[in-house]
């Protein structure tokens, strides 16, 4: 079995950053590509920003630019710097895995908790 395990996150003012960070845990083999979606009240989740082990990254548009994502392979970790922060990104953040081989099953897609961002002043 595996577990993702988001950073809280917070409040933060219009134009400041958060770090938001993902670690996942149990006996894992491999995961091929981790990220970060997100859902904001009345509206479909959406896709932040994901990264493969190869380090081949893909943006929301509305992201581009702004946020940064980077994921360590060794301890199975995937961090989302977001810089610039407006209050349209205020969502719940998902992290996300896609395919987590895990002693040896294969997981197609797991998802974290989720945690809270409010871009407020």
């Amino acid at each position: 079995q595996v577990q993702l395990v988001e950073s809280r996150g917070g409040l933060v003012q219009p134009g400041g950053s958060l770090r938001l960070s993902c670690a996942a845990s149990g006996n894992i083999d491999i995961i091929i590509a981790m990220g970060w979606y997100r859902q904001a009240p009345g509206k479909q989740r959406e896709l932040v920003a994901t990264i493969t082990l190869s380090g081949i990254t893909t943006y929301g548009n509305s992201v581009e630019g702004r946020f940064t994502i980077s994921r360590d392979n060794a301890k199975n970790t995937v961090d989302l710097q977001m810089n610039s922060l407006k209050p349209e990104d205020t969502a719940v953040y998902y992290c996300h895995a896609n395919r987590a081989l895990v002693s040896g099953t294969m997981h197609l897609e797991v998802w974290g908790q989720g945690t809270l961002v409010t871009v407020s002043s």
